[in-house]
């Protein structure tokens, strides 16, 4: 299923948090979930965020869904906070 995205808003697929650093050490469960996400469609009215943008969002500003599995979020372009 692909979602598309109306007006101003972004659909963008939830990353999971690092289970390990890149030296091994395991890292206990996370008391938040990350504030970041990776774009994955844009409405027509998003103007500075792309498919592919690796984003910062505002945390209580998003609709979550689960589908097929994958958690995504929308929300609208002002509250994605900056790109990484």
């Amino acid at each position: 299923m692909t979602l598309k995205p109306l007006f101003d808003k972004i659909v963008a697929k939830i990353e999971k948090p690092l289970e390990k650093t890149a030296s091994g050490i395991l890292l206990g469960e996370a008391k938040e979930k990350p504030a970041y996400a990776v774009v994955e469609s844009v409405g027509p009215d998003v103007k500075a965020v792309k498919k592919g943008d690796k984003i910062v969002y505002k945390e209580y500003s998003t609709t979550d869904l689960k589908v097929d599995g994958t958690d995504y979020i929308i929300l609208k372009e002002e509250d994605v906070l900056a790109t990484m």
